[in-house]
């Protein structure tokens, strides 16, 4: 999800695979699909980072606390581990991905979308080591993304090439002083309840929706997701990005979500500058109190309780019918262990201290707002009842309830987001493409890059 698309944040992955038990953080392990026979599975301990120095490199996304508050502790309680971080803006690291992992492998990598990446040997398999931490009990759910067949194809299924530092999950925040305005109490049961909202927003003189859109990662396509949540199934959309076969996101439940996306930017319901607005600028434009709504993760509820404490709601992305199934785009905060990594297992050992320390676990739900990976039964901090943030944890299980979980529309191919959804959800924006054209167009680049890899 950009920003993060973490939905970029959307989405990308973490891989590793099993090597030598060294002291020292190597592992020469295997790209192929399936672990060494040297694998976790028949030494006498997990891989760790020793006691020697080590100096993790890392490539991580620009404007997002979790991350380094993770290593920063992580540092704390190894002290013969620190780190050496790179940032760049997620538009840079799609950009670059390959280039960074073939020259320049980091230990630890924030990545885009992974197929490309596992087809061209730059991630290391993650098997051996799911074997020897257990990720492999974890709940399936949680790795189903992370999963890749050979070669890349498809996803869902297959090899463990990624790994998230939370699992992080799309939906609609709110101001609750703006709410009180337009007479909203409470967040709206149904699509039309929605639109109402918007509307009374609108003739009140307040920025219905804040949105970014402008720059390489389109904004716009959050709100259109959780659109397409509202009016179809979650299951086709996911089929769409992780490339099963004869699977379209032209379709007629998406193309009603297209037209109302369409109806709310006629209506003016997203700021005149959308096209210009990058995320930074929409957070601290709904940090200040512009705008009533934002379709946005649960990655900001950490700093939105700081920011904007007792002023924020979040609730799902309402279906269309009354009583209908939720579902919402919910996937990994992934990170990537490069194929030639030089700490290979050192990585490793500390994405398993994220998913399973008591101190990073409260991390990533205090800071991150999400809920961490790990078994089903793992610790999970206490959060009090008028945060933002116990709001966006509840909602995590409703949709576990209703199965509805979706990766990240911007994550079907590597270069969908930037060079698909991107440019044509701006002339959506515009008024220089029709709802059916923005779906058409992009699943012909989408056909025309699966076709080309």
């Amino acid at each position: 999800m950009a920003g993060r698309v973490r939905p970029g944040r959307a989405g990308a992955a973490l891989v590793i695979a099993m090597g030598t038990l060294a002291t020292a953080c190597s592992a020469p392990g295997s790209n192929s699909p399936q672990p060494q026979a040297t694998s976790a599975s028949s030494a006498s301990a997990a891989p760790a980072c020793g006691s020697a120095p080590i100096k993790l490199n890392g490539y991580f996304e620009t404007g997002f606390p979790l991350p380094k508050a993770l290593t920063t502790e992580f540092t704390t309680q190894h002290p013969n581990v620190t780190w050496d971080i790179r940032e760049d803006q997620f538009a840079v690291i799609t950009q670059n991905a390959p280039r960074v992992l073939a020259d320049n492998p980091p230990d630890l990598m924030r990545l885009p979308q992974v197929s490309e990446l596992v087809k061209d040997n730059l991630l290391k398999n993650l098997d051996g080591y799911a074997t020897a931490f257990g990720w492999d009990k974890w709940p399936a759910s949680q790795l189903e993304q992370l999963r890749l067949g050979p070669g890349g194809r498809p996803r869902g299924q297959g090899s463990l090439y990624a790994l998230g530092l939370n699992f992080s999950m799309t939906g609609v925040f709110y101001n609750k002083k703006l709410a009180a305005r337009i007479g909203m109490s409470a967040p709206p049961a149904t699509l039309a309840e929605l639109d109402q909202a918007l509307g009374k927003a609108k003739s009140a003189g307040i920025t219905p929706i804040l949105q970014f859109n402008g720059g390489a990662t389109g904004g716009l396509a959050f709100p259109l997701q959780n659109l397409m949540a509202s009016y179809g199934p979650a299951a086709p959309i996911n089929d769409w990005i992780f490339q099963k076969p004869g699977a379209t996101i032209d379709t007629p439940s998406n193309l009603q979500a297209a037209q109302h996306l369409e109806k709310w930017i006629k209506a003016g319901y997203f700021p005149k500058d959308v096209n210009a607005l990058d995320y930074a600028t929409m957070m601290s434009r709904f940090i200040d109190g512009q705008g009533l709504f934002m379709f946005n993760g649960d990655w900001e509820s950490g700093n939105l309780d700081k920011q904007m404490p007792g002023n924020v709601g979040f609730a799902l992305m309402p279906p269309a019918q009354q009583g209908g199934k939720l579902a919402a785009m919910s996937a990994p905060l992934t990170f990537g262990i490069a194929a030639n990594a030089k700490n290979a297992d050192c990585a490793a050992f500390f994405l398993n201290w994220v998913a399973t320390d008591k101190r990073a676990r409260d991390i990533g739900v205090e800071v991150g707002g999400s809920r961490p990976m790990g078994p089903a039964d793992a610790y999970m901090p206490a959060v009090a009842s008028d945060k933002v943030t116990a709001s966006t944890l509840a909602a995590g299980a409703d949709i576990a309830e209703d199965n509805g979980a979706m990766d990240f529309i911007a994550n079907a191919t590597g270069a969908i987001y930037a060079k698909s959804w991107t440019p044509h959800l701006q002339k959506l924006a515009a008024g220089q493409q029709s709802p059916q054209e923005l779906l058409k167009a992009v699943q012909a680049d989408y056909a025309g890059q699966l076709e080309g890899n």
